[in-house]
């Protein structure tokens, strides 16, 4: 869930408007099977939805060979920070 999360708090960043952050604001998790130790992982996220106060991220995880081993849905609050 970590490696997932990851994820979509990075590509919710390099999204951001100048003078706002974000927090998450749900993230669900489906694990579809095991990664046993030692295997390699990769993640992909794409965009469900990049509005101006929320975006919505799916991210998938596959072992190397290709099998599917998670999806996660990531969903961000986007905040105006506080001027100085």
């Amino acid at each position: 869930m970590a490696f997932a999360d990851t994820f979509g708090a990075a590509a919710t960043f390099l999204n951001l408007a100048d003078g706002t952050g974000t927090t998450t604001i749900e993230s669900k998790s489906n694990f579809l099977a095991p990664a046993p130790v030692r295997t390699t992982v990769r993640g992909e996220t794409t965009a469900n939805h990049r509005g101006r106060r929320t975006m919505v991220w799916r991210t998938g995880v596959a072992s190397e060979p290709g099998r599917s081993i998670a999806l996660v849905m990531h969903s961000q609050l986007i905040i105006e920070l506080p001027q100085p």
